[in-house]
């Protein structure tokens, strides 16, 4: 947070109205999503810990949909339209006119601006407060300034002006020191000069950088702050890029987690979205992604080639090669190899999901087990249960789903199929093969019993020719011979 004592009133304009052709996609650009949240969002979370007097986003393309992400993290944001006029600059217009009387500092970011940290913004505006200047920006050097407005310096050092990709001539595009659209200026002075900006560009656009030049050409000074990281400051402009930050942000968030006491063994292959939390000593193995607020408790090993979401794993807790999403795992249970635990998956502590077992919408008591090969589907199961190899649960009649409730210290045979709705008591067993159609009462076992019938010669006469037949055919030949030996020697 910032100190706010006896500092100016703070107002965040946040510019989210383009739609970012360049990524190619129906979806507005600044709602891609990183690292478990979309462009916008980590922008917003940001400006947050500088704790501004106003936030106002500026929407455009896909209206609707944009103002309904924004109103979901921030709920006091103001939601400023952009008309028909464009360019960065109308946009900020908009935002102050949004604002009435605002007279304090105005930190402008860009929606597709993810990375910068609010230390860095913290310091820009610090900087801004203790000078003289009308306006500070933040600005990078980079290797590769394609695409980017170049900072243009006078012979004190200070901002010239700043000129974009398309207008500039071939000696200013040379300039490696770039704009990031990261901005503060001091309200009134930003009114006056929005008022003056034209749209006399290739683009035909109203920018928010023309407003350096003008505030030189009236003798106030303005100031830029390189980032302490270049690649921090980057936009998002297209798919490339999206990924690039996605790979910044998760090692930036790896990083932070092992700082924070957990073993993570392969960064490169672990994936962790910042709304995720570690609790210590949790061991993350290779190919493992924890995503959306999933959250690990102490002492808990997961992986590898795991992914979870919206999930809670307690204390100690196993998880292998599993897939779970919106799943309670216990303290001290156990999950997989290759598990699959579907929304409303609830497993007690000290139970377990076995190898092959598909779960959803099913309780699954304290030290119960599903050991493999099973489908437990809108299923409650009490405590201390083991259920038999290829357990199914078949929870849909055609028409609706049925519940199934298995009672305590129940333990079933191999390859059962609870036919839903049905009760198994408490303390009861079943044989395996067992279809049980009917609630078992407590203590019973329950058996599905036919008499096992053989059809003799079967093989040799419906499948002739025919390496069953042939071995069948030897096999009983043998097995008369000896009987015939028997019968000589009784």
């Amino acid at each position: 947070m910032t100190d706010k004592t006896d500092a100016p009133s703070l107002a965040v304009i946040v510019l989210a109205a383009g739609q970012g052709t360049r990524m190619k996609s129906s979806l507005p650009k600044v709602l891609h999503r990183i690292g478990g949240r979309p462009l916008v969002g980590h922008v917003i979370e940001t400006a947050a810990t500088l704790a501004p007097d106003t936030l106002a986003v500026v929407v455009r393309h896909e209206r609707d949909l944009v103002a309904a992400a924004i109103a979901e993290q921030a709920p006091g944001a103001v939601i400023v339209d952009q008309d028909e006029v464009p360019g960065t600059g109308r946009a900020v217009e908009l935002a102050l006119a949004a604002l009435d009387d605002f007279a304090g500092d105005v930190l402008v970011l860009s929606g597709d601006v993810p990375l910068l940290e609010g230390d860095t913004l913290a310091a820009l505006l610090s900087a801004h407060r203790g000078g003289a200047s009308a306006a500070t920006l933040l600005s990078a050097v980079v290797e590769d300034p394609t695409g980017y407005g170049r900072v243009l310096r006078d012979v004190d050092g200070g901002v010239a002006r700043i000129v974009e990709q398309k207008d500039a001539t071939a000696d200013e595009a040379s300039v490696t020191e770039i704009n990031v659209g990261v901005y503060v200026f001091r309200a009134a002075e930003l009114r006056t000069q929005l008022a003056r900006v034209g749209t006399a560009n290739v683009q035909g656009e109203k920018y928010l950088t023309d407003v350096v030049a003008l505030l030189r050409d009236a003798g106030r000074p303005v100031a830029a702050s390189s980032a302490p990281d270049a690649a921090a400051a980057l936009g998002v402009n297209d798919r490339v890029q999206l990924s690039e930050a996605a790979r910044l942000l998760n090692a930036r968030t790896v990083r932070r987690w092992q700082l924070e006491g957990a073993t993570i063994l392969d960064p490169a292959t672990t994936w962790i979205d910042v709304t995720a939390t570690l609790g210590p000593d949790v061991t993350v193995l290779p190919n493992t992604h924890i995503l959306r607020s999933t959250a690990i408790a102490a002492g808990a090993t997961v992986g590898p080639d795991t992914s979870l979401v919206d999930c809670e794993v307690g204390e100690n807790a196993v998880v292998t090669r599993a897939d779970a999403t919106l799943a309670v795992i216990g303290a001290g249970a156990n999950v997989g190899p290759f598990a699959y635990l579907r929304p409303g998956t609830y497993l007690g502590d000290r139970g377990k999901i076995g190898t092959f077992v598909e779960t959803k919408n099913s309780t699954i008591g304290e030290r119960s087990k599903v050991p493999h090969l099973s489908y437990i589907g809108d299923t409650t199961i009490g405590t201390g249960v083991n259920l038999g190899a290829g357990a199914i649960t078949a929870n849909y009649d055609d028409l609706a789903k049925h519940r199934t409730e298995i009672g305590d210290e129940v333990h079933t045979g191999s390859h059962n199929v609870f036919v839903a709705p049905v009760r198994i008591g408490d303390g009861a067993k079943t044989g395996a093969g067992a279809v049980i159609r009917k609630d078992v009462p407590a203590g019973a076992l329950a058996l599905s019993v036919a008499p096992q019938r053989n059809v003799e010669g079967w093989v040799e006469k419906n499948r002739p020719g025919t390496g069953a037949a042939e071995v069948a055919a030897r096999a009983r030949s043998a097995q008369k011979a000896d009987d015939g030996a028997q019968e000589e020697d009784g």
